[in-house]
């Protein structure tokens, strides 16, 4: 697969990875990162998972958007939502493993035409293609 990035984004983590300091090399954003509560840290920060469901619940609504307009689906509301839970935990073939569940919200929209953007917009988000294959990701579309 040949890509060119138009765009690329560049971050730096210090510390000890999960818990110290993360940072966009533009300095438009720094972020404190402590591991969980429930993977034994103060949870007093953020964490990898958090920003990864941020950028995928971003990025797929964008997609949605975008596709709809692109196939002639019909209009994604502006009031639309899409809710990212990311879960983190051991695989049985050893280390970590996530899951992605996206729950996606169009008021006014009907279910049918919903469902339609919602699986059109995995062809289109990059966090998809990421992940296809590679993890667990379930769509409900609310």
């Amino acid at each position: 697969m040949s890509i060119e990035a138009k765009y690329t984004a560049a971050a730096q983590a210090t510390g000890g990875g999960r818990n110290g300091l993360a940072k966009l090399a533009d300095g438009k954003l720094t972020v404190t990162m402590t591991s969980p509560k429930e993977l034994g840290g103060s949870g007093a920060g953020h964490n990898p998972e958090e920003l990864f469901a941020l950028g995928y619940a971003a990025c797929y609504l964008g997609a949605m958007r975008y596709v709809a307009g692109l196939e002639k689906l019909g209009t994604v509301p502006e009031d639309a939502t899409v809710d990212a839970h990311v879960g983190i935990g051991g695989r049985a073939e050893g280390g970590f493993g996530l899951t992605v569940k996206l729950v996606v919200t169009m008021p006014g929209v009907e279910r049918a035409v919903a469902e339609k953007i919602a699986e059109r917009g995995h062809f289109i988000c990059p966090y998809s293609h990421a992940t296809k294959g590679n993890i667990t990701v379930e769509t409900v579309v609310a």
